[in-house]
């Protein structure tokens, strides 16, 4: 029989890892990708 999960919900939402270092990653690969749209477009002309 598979053991019951006992964490809350409230406990697997909230982040526990490392907030600044998901936000700058988050930024950079935003960034990256508008980056790269920019230059898709320009090369292709789009």
């Amino acid at each position: 029989m598979a053991e019951k999960h006992t964490a809350d919900p409230a406990e697997i939402m909230r982040a526990n890892g490392h907030p600044e270092l998901e936000y700058a990653a988050g930024w950079t690969i935003a960034g990256l990708v508008t980056i790269g749209t920019i230059v898709a477009v320009w090369v292709f002309a789009i």
